[in-house]
């Protein structure tokens, strides 16, 4: 077994809902040789430095998510997507002590198959993303003023994606205008939304 981490361990006295599963999680990654680290707020488990997978903990489940899941062969259909934006992980969700318990092998067998991806150090393919559509919003700015237009179309494929996801996600048009009229100052400098001036 892998040496604890005492921010894990920090982590797992303050879950609330999912103790328990996080606690049994992290005991099969340490038992199946993974080091314990803690990345981005969450128990992350790694071999050779390289991380395999991380214990993710949610309002309706919690999860354990390899980072190159669409790798692994999952005949068994036991792994979800995180989502439609997702590329190469996939995950087990749980909602149990039990549930992790009749999939145990499995995790263990999943996570042996990780690690050997990880040492042949595999590239995940990507598929290409989709780009959404086009809200009205952002569609009657850009029909506004050309210099916005212009500048929006130099942006990189994956800048204007992450716009159109950002001003699409809001429900309201009211809320669509302002995340455009926010973003516009962005766009003609060349920025994407989370890119830095």
């Amino acid at each position: 077994m892998s040496a604890k981490n005492a921010k894990v361990d920090a982590f797992i006295q303050s879950e609330k809902k999912w103790k328990d599963e996080v606690q049994l999680l992290r005991q099969i990654a340490l038992d199946s040789g993974l080091s314990e680290d803690f990345k981005w707020s969450l128990p992350c488990y790694l071999h050779e430095d390289k991380n395999i997978a991380i214990i993710q903990n949610f309002k309706n489940s919690c999860a354990l998510m390899f980072f190159q899941g669409s790798e692994l062969k999952d005949s068994k259909k036991l792994l979800k997507s995180p989502g439609a934006n997702s590329h190469s992980a996939k995950r087990f969700e749980f909602t149990s002590v039990a549930d992790i318990t009749k999939v145990k092998a499995a995790i263990r067998a999943y996570i042996k198959e990780a690690v050997k991806i990880s040492e042949a150090e595999v590239k995940t393919q990507k598929k290409p993303a989709k780009m959404p559509a086009m809200p009205a919003e952002l569609k009657q700015a850009l029909d506004k003023n050309k210099k916005l237009k212009a500048a929006f179309e130099k942006l990189t494929p994956g800048r204007q994606r992450l716009y159109l996801m950002h001003i699409t996600s809001a429900k309201q048009a009211a809320t669509r205008v302002s995340r455009v009229e926010k973003c516009i100052p962005r766009i003609l400098q060349g920025l994407g939304l989370n890119d830095r001036p």
